[in-house]
């Protein structure tokens, strides 16, 4: 059986190393550069600019340039990529209830905002279960 052309296409977009992330970062909102350094501090000035690219040729985000000193630039998905967040939500879904055993590094919300209150919930309420007797 031969995969799907269409199929393979959406792959090759969306399957590369940080494309998943950037677009859960886009989730919330238009973002800058800046933010998405904020959001993914491993990722390299020069992968996230590929990417960023990679994703406007695609259809899936654009790119505003704003006439101001100093240039302000703002990426913000399409209607073609606020299509994708039933995908991103299904990988979330799918994450939370398959990767118990990594740690949440940088948890976000569901509008991809730092959720360092609700990770903080999550770890009190585990320390409340632990102390409770069985």
């Amino acid at each position: 059986m031969k995969v799907c052309p269409r199929y393979e296409q959406a792959v090759q977009i969306l399957g590369k190393k940080w494309t998943g992330l950037i677009l859960r970062v886009l989730m919330s909102g238009k973002k800058r550069f800046c933010d998405f350094k904020a959001s993914l501090p491993e990722m390299s000035d020069r992968i996230l600019s590929e990417r960023l690219k990679e994703l406007e040729e695609a259809g899936i985000l654009t790119r505003h340039v704003h006439d101001t000193r100093p240039v302000l630039i703002e990426y913000e998905l399409t209607e073609k990529g606020r299509a994708l967040e039933p995908v991103v939500a299904a990988i979330q879904a799918w994450a939370d209830r398959w990767c118990d055993d990594i740690p949440d590094s940088h948890p976000v919300d569901e509008g991809g905002e730092p959720a360092e209150a609700e990770a903080a919930s999550r770890e009190g309420q585990a320390a409340g279960e632990a102390a409770s007797p069985p």
